[in-house]
């Protein structure tokens, strides 16, 4: 077993010892965190109803779907099922009460805002934006739907806080499909770069950051990148190996004397990074660890990438983090940021792995309050779902901390306690297998310089805006 994991299971073991108290009056609790949400409802039929969906999203049911729920709480199927599938009812009021509710809670300044898509694999063709398109999860191109989400991180905890569904444009401009389906008029195909912005200037007041992470599908974008810098917000986003860049410290080639001087030319990132000397690296010192630190080596340099248009872009940083696996082999991430140049490498590890708790926020959701087990079809249907099973992961989060703030004992970083424990039967909080592949990197076998310690590192005061 490799080591990472090792630590990670001794974590597990050591929490695995809990005070009965921590689930005592968990129903009333639900009940009383359902209540600012369920208030947008006129009708209390409609109230309850919410009451009983999320309810039913954090129990121990294996499949979380409308039937199940309804047979949990002694309900008629088809009232459950018209309120999710068919009823009009606006769910963003509840996202921007989530959204408040995060901001208040886990709010810090240097926070960090985190876009991920996520698929969702489907067999048949009548459900809302279902297409042939690239499934993360099947690893290709495949039937399914696909959300974009935005997830909250902070030092206290992380999230996820808002989603839009993505409609390709074949599927956006499908008049019979849209109809079917209930897709509202207004609604018009978006990029997922661009439901992402609308995501950001939505909740932007609301939560406090100072960052603003993703996958290479957003930082390969230099027009979303552009966008980021036009808002004047602070970023670090992943690029694929065979982004082109300039190193703009690098030396030119010689001068012939006619015409303009040359610059150095542009080069693929992972080749720019094969050719650094073993003395560039700096070791950064994610955590302690069982039998030593764990660390990372990470480098930066000034660069201009190319842009969509095949110009040339900004200044920006290409910032490299390398973790050695356990074939010896080495793992790259590779961002851009237009952060200062000043920023300690240990700060961008700190939103590096910021941005890589979305994947632990989705697997939450997916594994313990039913994300990916709705069966409706319709607009409305697959929103409401997505809303109250967000805001049913948003309540085990408070159960989280809870338990922690009981347990002073703890000293451990911020693992889901009620995500990884079987609590007393009749209560309905059911474990989950951690998959954490990012957060605990192994150590890197070259220390070229003194380690920089992740965990003390003083981060820059946020962008304004």
């Amino acid at each position: 077993m490799e080591r990472r994991f090792k630590v990670r299971l001794q974590e597990l073991l050591d929490d695995a010892v809990v005070d009965p108290a921590v689930f005592q009056e968990v129903l009333p609790r639900l009940k009383e965190f359902v209540r600012p949400f369920a208030e947008s409802f006129a009708e209390g039929p409609q109230r309850q109803h919410v009451e009983d969906y999320v309810g039913g999203l954090v129990s121990n049911l294996e499949r979380k779907n409308m039937e199940s729920i309804a047979y949990l709480r002694d309900q008629d199927r088809q009232g459950l099922q018209k309120f999710i599938g068919q009823a009009p009812w606006d769910h963003r009021p509840l996202v921007r009460e989530l959204a408040r509710q995060v901001g208040a809670e886990l709010g810090e300044a240097d926070g960090v805002l985190v876009f991920d898509p996520s698929a969702f694999p489907k067999k048949g063709k009548e459900s809302v934006g279902v297409d042939r398109q690239w499934c993360g999860r099947l690893g290709k191109v495949d039937n399914c739907q696909v959300g974009v989400y935005m997830g909250y991180v902070s030092r206290r905890e992380h999230t996820l806080v808002d989603f839009r569904l993505y409609l390709n444009e074949a599927w956006a401009k499908d008049k019979k499909r849209r109809k079917k389906c209930g897709v509202p008029k207004e609604v018009r195909f978006r990029t997922r770069h661009e439901l992402s912005l609308e995501m950001l200037d939505e909740h932007g007041a609301a939560l406090p950051y100072g960052w603003v992470a993703g996958d290479d599908e957003f930082g390969r974008s230099s027009g979303f990148r552009g966008d980021l810098r036009a808002r004047n917000k602070r970023y670090l986003l992943a690029v694929p190996s065979n982004t082109l860049v300039r190193d703009l410290d690098a030396e030119p080639p010689p001068y012939s004397g006619r015409g303009p001087r040359p610059k150095p030319p542009f080069m693929r990132v992972d080749r720019w990074c094969a050719a650094l000397p073993k003395n560039a690296w700096t070791t950064i010192e994610v955590r302690p660890g069982a039998k030593g630190p764990l660390t990372v080596a990470a480098v930066k340099v000034r660069v201009a990438a190319k842009t969509d248009r095949r110009g040339t872009g900004s200044e920006e940083v290409l910032v490299v983090f390398r973790e050695r696996q356990a074939d010896g082999s080495y793992k790259l991430d590779y961002c851009l940021s237009n952060a200062a140049w000043e920023t300690p490498l240990a700060e961008f590890a700190r939103v590096i792995k910021a941005q890589h708790r979305i994947e632990e926020c989705l697997q939450r959701a997916k594994s313990d309050t039913g994300l990916a087990h709705y069966e409706v079809r319709t607009w409305h249907g697959w929103h409401h779902h997505q809303t109250l099973s967000i805001l049913a992961a948003w309540f085990l989060n408070q159960e989280t901390r809870r338990g922690k703030k009981m347990d002073p004992g703890d000293h451990g970083p911020p693992a889901a306690l009620v995500h990884r424990l079987t609590a007393p039967r009749g209560i309905g909080l059911q474990p989950t297998d951690p998959h954490l592949p990012h957060e605990y990197p192994t150590p890197a076998t070259h220390r070229a310089s003194p380690a920089v310690l992740l965990e003390n590192s003083q981060p820059p005061a946020p962008v304004a805006g």
